[in-house]
């Protein structure tokens, strides 16, 4: 894109400029992923090499911050943005498209963090009043979620009565998850420890009948088998002077009523537990559906985003400092990328200037005239420092030839 707006004589030295550019920034994200790597070894659950040396309690708890600390920096740099305790919340009480009732216990956590990038606005057919009729749900949906979860250790659960062995999830363990396309409504179905509840809807279709069948059944089966049994009853407590005999078909009738009525509570526990098997089942289709990445593959996916995000915030910086013809401050050129973007390209972005700014800086593209305004060197000298950094990376090599001489 940059380069079609330069003369054509000009963009294959701008091409090769991006190329040492992308180049430098991907060397420097590797050390990057390196560092997360060798970081979340101790608490990656799929790990498959041995362990040879068990971190104490002090520097499992440096480890993890240290984590976190790589996670989030990370995200930002993939242009994520924090999602706050009041979204999370709230998402438990808006109307979602998932039509699930959760709960999560909060308290089963030692830290949360969510992060979501892209954020627009859909619309989406629902169905209503029983499927009768259909209408338009407007809602906020977020391109990518991540998700980290540190679970509380055993000694918690323990304390509160929970059966450890039969938790969905190992306390103490590390949870990090990336999905996408998710609705805002929808966020704590990311919950690793979300449970399915009834809605009162659902209570209420399941309910009403139940107790309507269950009336008729106790009245057309049970009531007239059970009277002689009761009146049997009072005559053994001195209630009744007469006494009561029960034949074989009383016995019978009182049999096939009590078989009735188990039957009856037995279909509906299968009832209601077919219910919530549906809805786990939605929950799930859900889930693996917009389920992108898990655990140390996060990594790898954050990493290339914020690699990406890096080259294209330093390439349009310097561009338009290049084409600008003068030099420009920070804000001017915040908003000439934002214009071109929009007369364009037909796309509203916050460009991160200061971003793309310091990147420049920290490679020596740009000068500075000591009043705020910066100026981009040459296509030529920029290849020349880009590859002057490039050459001093490892310098071994230098040393080698002057100990053969």
């Amino acid at each position: 894109m940059c380069a079609d707006d330069l003369p054509a004589g000009e963009r294959e030295s701008f091409r090769a400029f991006t190329e040492l550019l992308a180049s430098l920034l991907h060397h420097e994200f590797r050390a990057r992923l390196e560092a997360l790597k060798e970081t979340y070894q101790p608490f990656n659950p799929n790990t498959d090499t041995r362990t040879l040396v068990e971190l104490g309690p002090t520097e499992r708890r440096a480890a993890q911050q240290r984590l976190v600390e790589e996670l989030t920096a990370l995200a930002e740099d993939a242009n994520f943005e924090r999602i706050s305790t009041d979204d999370l919340g709230r998402a438990f009480t808006e109307e979602s498209l998932v039509k699930v009732r959760l709960e999560a216990d909060f308290d089963d956590f030692e830290q949360v963090v969510f992060y979501r990038r892209g954020e627009r606005t859909r619309s989406e057919q629902v169905k209503d009043l029983f499927g009768l009729r259909r209408r338009t749900l407007e809602f906020t949906d977020y391109a990518k979620v991540l998700v980290y979860v540190k679970f509380k250790d055993r000694a918690h659960f323990e304390a509160h009565g929970k059966d450890v062995d039969r938790l969905p999830f190992t306390p103490g363990s590390t949870i990090i998850k990336l999905f996408q396309d998710v609705p805002r409504a929808d966020l704590e179905m990311l919950f690793p420890n979300a449970q399915v509840r009834m809605r009162r809807i659902d209570k209420l279709l399941i309910g009403i009948p139940a107790v309507i069948s269950g009336i008729i059944v106790v009245v057309t089966k049970l009531i007239a088998a059970v009277i002689p049994v009761l009146l049997l009853l009072a005559f053994w407590f001195g209630v009744r002077k007469e006494p009561v005999q029960l034949n074989q078909g009383q016995l019978v009738a009182l049999g096939a009523g009590l078989a009735a009525v188990g039957g009856f509570l037995v279909r509906q526990f299968n009832t209601f537990k077919n219910r919530k098997i549906q809805f786990m089942k939605s929950l799930s289709e859900n889930l693996y559906f917009r389920n992108l990445d898990n655990d140390a593959g996060v990594f790898h996916h954050l990493l290339d985003a914020a690699e990406e995000e890096e080259v294209k915030e330093a390439v349009l910086a310097y561009h338009f400092l290049h084409t600008a013809g003068e030099p420009l401050t920070a804000t001017e050129l915040d908003r000439r990328i934002e214009d071109w973007f929009a007369r364009r390209w037909e796309a509203t972005l916050d460009f991160e200037v200061d971003d793309g700014v310091g990147k420049l800086r920290r490679l020596r593209l740009v000068d500075d005239d000591g009043r705020g305004r910066l100026a981009a060197v040459t296509l030529d000298e920029a290849k020349r420092r880009l590859d002057e950094i490039w050459d001093d990376l490892f310098t071994y090599h230098a040393s080698s030839r002057a100990e053969g001489t």
